[in-house]
């Protein structure tokens, strides 16, 4: 029961991670009015599940966490770089780092019981050193994954529920929808989340590769909108 408490914790909007002033691209597709409904919004998201950077992602958590319960730190330096470098633009890139980096402070002042410290896994402390000066988000994730001793089947799953609740706030207010929409395509994408979470975890360093051509142009037009709502 604690695992999923700490799931629960892990990926509540109420994290102060900065979650929500990010729309990833999503804000200069609505803006061009690429994306105008719940459908089109639905469908962008599920492509990117299957084939976008939240899936990288998604399979460098899975990397990350083995190399922390491996404790092989180089790895996870490694992961962390790799994960950097495949960003198309610097509004992604710098989210990610704002976000990791929050996540590290933050774990810095959760991770003080003694349950939470487990002498197998790399100390905390040193993994920041490592990690400094910027870590991605899905790094940091995984750090709390290992020492919280949550499932990782179940951390990927909440993962990409987390960040597909996040843009689908974010459509609500840009296209504009309304809420009852945003939950109903909530509810849509559940089937496409767990498939998305099953694949990442039998995915093959050959197959780490992103189709994002259309989002990744997105975020980089988003710095030149005329007026914003989102950081990206």
């Amino acid at each position: 029961m604690s695992s999923l408490l700490n799931l629960l914790q892990l990926t509540s909007p109420a994290l102060p991670l900065g979650a929500y002033n990010y729309s990833e691209g999503l804000e200069t597709l609505v803006e061009q009015q690429r994306i105008a409904d719940a459908g089109q919004l639905g469908s962008w998201l599920e492509m990117e599940v299957q084939f976008g950077a939240i899936a990288v992602e998604g399979a460098i958590l899975v990397r990350a966490y083995h190399a922390l319960t491996h404790s092989d730190l180089d790895r996870l330096v490694y992961w962390n770089h790799w994960l950097t470098a495949s960003r198309d633009s610097r509004e992604l890139q710098q989210q990610s780092w704002q976000m990791g980096n929050s996540l590290l402070r933050l774990l810095a002042d959760l991770l003080t019981d003694l349950e939470d410290i487990s002498p197998q896994l790399p100390d905390l402390a040193t993994c920041r050193r490592e990690l400094a000066p910027n870590c991605n988000l899905a790094i940091a994730y995984a750090l709390a994954v290992a020492h919280w001793k949550i499932p990782l089947e179940d951390a990927i799953l909440g993962y990409l529920h987390s960040w597909s609740s996040n843009l689908i706030g974010a459509g609500v207010k840009l296209i504009p929808l309304g809420q009852t929409s945003g939950q109903r395509l909530i509810r849509q994408l559940q089937p496409v989340l767990e498939a998305g979470s099953q694949r990442l975890l039998r995915l093959g360093d050959e197959d780490l590769f992103a189709c994002t051509w259309g989002a990744s142009l997105a975020s980089m037009q988003h710095e030149t909108l005329y007026s914003r709502l989102f950081r990206s």
